[in-house]
C-alpha cells in the first residue's frame, strides 16, 4: 500500500530547497523499492520549520522538519513512513503548539490539502459556500456579509458588506468583482500563501460576491513578483472553469461570473484601490480622485467590489456556516478571524490565524518566541511599511482596528515585524520618508514633495540639529492630512511613533556628547 507524504510548493518552502527534499524523497523511496505518493501541498505557515515533510499514517499526519535534502536518507532509516522517532521529528502535526492554537478558518484548507485538486478542496468542505449562495437571493448574501462583520483585511477595515451593497443597488450594464492581491507589505505573505496553497478558496468567494452584486467578470490583480501564486491561480481557474464553478453558468446556477489574473510591475502604490483600477486599464498606476468611490465608478467607470484576498477568502466559510458563526469570534466591532503575519527578528515567524483579541506581547513574546538574536526586542511594526512602531511599553494593546487606532496605529494587512535592541529607529523614520519619496505615484504634493524634504529633515537631526524635530512633526502634519491616498497619508504613522516612543535615537547632540 503507497504511503502518502507531504512537502510543500509554497515559495518560503520552494526558497529553502522544497523541490530537492520532494525529488530525494522520491529517488530514495525508488532505491528502496518503497510506495510513496508525494502531494505537493501549500505550507502550514510554520517557516521556521521549513521544509515541513508529513507523512500520513493511521494516527494522522506526522511532521518531520526542517528537512533538507542530505536528511533524506536518515529518515527513511528512522522509519519516518510510519512515524517513526528522528531528530527532526515533531510527533502529530495538529498538536504542535503553533498550530494547535490557531483558529483556522480562511486557512482551514491551507497545508492540508492538493490545491489544485477540486475533489481535496470539495472533501474538505470547499464549495459549500457557493452553493449556499447560488440558492440565495443576492440581498439575502449582501445582508449574511453584512451581518457577519467581516471588514476589509487589507487597509483600514471597511465594512465589506457596506461595499457589497453599494454595488449591489448601483445601476450599470457592467460590473466587476476586482480582488486586491498586490501584496507589497513588508513582513506580509498570507495573500500568497492562499493562492499558492488553496486557490480554490479564492475563486469561491469572489463568485459569491459576483452573485451578490451582479458582477460577471472578475480579476485577481497581482505582482510580478509572485511567480508561484500567478501559475497556482492560473490552472485553478481553468479547473474551476471546467468543472462549471465559473463561466456561463456557476455550478448550474442563471449567475453567470468568469475571472482571470492580471499582473502588474510591482509598484506599491498599485495596492491602493484606484491605481490598482488604472493600472488594470492599462493606465499609469497613479491615485485618482475620491469621489466618485469605485463602487459606482470603478474599473473602465463601472461599479466595482474591490476587497483583498483575505476578504474574498473569507467569505466562504460565513455562506457556509453563517453570519453569527463568524461574527462570535473577536472582539469589539473586530469580528471574525484575522491571519497575522509574524516576521523579522523572531524565533517563530509565520502565519498564525486566529480571533480578533489578542495583545501584541502575547503575538510576539508567546507564539513569536521572541527574538532569534535572544536580544531584547525594541521595537515591532505592525502595519507594513507605514504601519506605526509598538514600544514594549504597549504590548498589552489588543489586535483590534480601534485598539490600533487608539495607540497610534494600524492593524493593515496584519503584519508584524520583530526589531531587537540593536536597531536605530532614526534610521528607520528615514526609511519610512525615503519608501514613500521612491514609491510615490507623484500625483499629490505633500506624498511626491513631503517624503524628500522628510528625508532632509531626518538627515539633519542625525547630523545633531534637534532644531529640525519640530519641522519634522509639522511635515508629518501636512503629509497626513493633505495626501491624496493612504501612501502619503500613513507615512507619518512610522516616524512619528518612532519619534514619540524612542525620543533617545533622535537625540544626536546626546549621543555625540557621549
Amino acid at each position: 500500500m503507497s504511503v502518502t507524504v507531504f512537502v510543500p510548493r509554497d515559495a518560503a518552502a520552494l526558497a529553502v530547497g522544497a523541490d530537492k527534499v520532494a525529488a530525494a524523497i522520491e529517488r530514495e523511496a525508488a532505491a528502496r523499492n518503497l510506495d510513496v505518493t508525494i502531494i505537493r501541498n501549500g505550507s502550514r505557515g510554520m517557516l521556521w520549520l521549513e521544509t515541513l515533510v508529513e507523512v500520513r499514517t493511521p494516527q494522522g499526519r506526522v511532521a518531520y522538519g526542517p528537512v533538507k535534502a542530505s536528511d533524506v536518507p536518515s529518515l527513511f532509516d528512522a522509519g519516518f513512513l510510519t512515524g517513526g522517532a528522528h531528530r527532526l521529528a515533531h510527533g502529530l502535526t495538529s498538536e504542535i503548539p503553533f498550530l494547535k492554537g490557531q483558529t483556522r478558518l480562511t486557512f482551514a484548507r491551507c497545508g492540508v490539502t492538493d490545491p489544485l485538486s477540486l475533489e481535496d478542496y470539495r472533501h474538505y468542505k470547499g464549495l459549500k459556500g457557493l452553493e449556499a449562495a447560488v440558492a440565495m437571493s443576492p440581498a439575502e448574501i449582501v445582508k449574511q456579509v453584512t451581518d457577519s462583520g467581516l471588514r476589509g483585511r487589507g487597509g483600514a477595515g471597511f465594512p465589506t458588506g457596506i461595499k457589497w451593497k453599494t454595488v449591489a443597488d448601483a445601476r450599470a450594464d457592467q460590473k466587476y468583482i476586482v480582488c486586491n492581491a498586490d501584496e507589497g507589505d513588508s513582513g506580509t505573505f498570507a495573500d500568497r500563501m492562499i493562492m499558492e496553497g488553496d486557490p480554490f478558496v479564492l475563486i469561491e468567494g469572489m463568485a459569491i460576491a459576483a452573485i451578490a452584486v451582479g458582477a460577471t467578470k472578475g480579476y485577481i490583480y497581482t505582482r510580478s513578483e509572485y511567480p508561484h501564486a500567478i501559475a497556482v491561480m492560473q490552472e485553478a481557474i481553468e479547473i474551476a472553469r471546467r468543472e462549471g464553478i465559473l463561466g456561463g453558468s456557476v455550478l448550474g446556477s442563471p449567475h453567470a461570473f468568469d475571472m482571470e489574473v492580471r499582473v502588474g510591475a510591482g509598484a506599491y502604490v498599485c495596492g491602493e484601490e484606484t491605481s490598482l483600477l488604472n493600472s488594470l486599464e492599462g493606465k499609469r498606476g497613479i491615485v485618482r480622485a475620491k469621489p466618485p468611490l469605485p463602487a459606482l465608478e470603478g474599473l473602465f467607470g463601472k461599479p466595482t467590489v474591490v476587497n483583498n484576498v483575505m476578504s474574498l477568502a473569507s467569505v466562504p466559510v460565513i455562506m457556509d456556516r453563517g453570519a453569527q458563526f463568524y461574527r462570535d469570534f473577536g472582539v469589539g466591532r473586530s469580528h471574525g478571524t484575522i491571519p497575522i503575519q509574524l516576521a523579522g527578528n523572531l524565533k517563530h515567524g509565520g502565519l498564525y490565524e486566529t480571533a480578533f483579541g489578542l495583545t501584541l506581547g502575547e503575538l510576539v513574546n508567546d507564539i513569536g518566541g521572541g527574538t532569534i538574536t535572544g536580544r531584547p526586542v525594541k521595537a515591532v511594526q505592525v502595519g507594513g511599511p507605514l504601519g506605526a512602531y509598538f514600544p514594549q511599553d504597549l504590548f498589552d494593546t489588543i489586535f483590534d482596528y480601534e485598539a490600533f487606532a487608539a495607540a497610534g496605529g494600524l492593524i493593515g494587512h496584519a503584519g508584524i515585524v520583530v526589531f531587537d535592541d540593536t536597531v536605530d529607529m532614526l534610521a528607520q523614520a528615514r526609511f519610512a520618508m525615503e519608501f514613500c519619496a521612491i514609491e510615490s505615484c507623484g500625483k499629490c504634493t505633500p506624498c511626491r514633495i513631503g517624503a524628500v524634504r522628510g528625508v532632509e529633515t531626518v538627515d539633519r537631526i542625525a547630523r545633531g540639529d534637534a532644531a529640525a524635530i519640530p519641522l519634522l512633526e509639522s511635515l508629518c502634519s501636512t503629509m497626513k492630512a493633505g495626501s491624496l491616498c493612504a501612501l502619503g497619508g500613513f507615512t507619518p504613522y512610522p516616524v512619528m511613533s518612532a519619534l514619540t516612543h524612542f525620543p533617545a535615537d533622535f537625540d544626536r547632540m546626546k549621543e555625540a556628547a557621549e
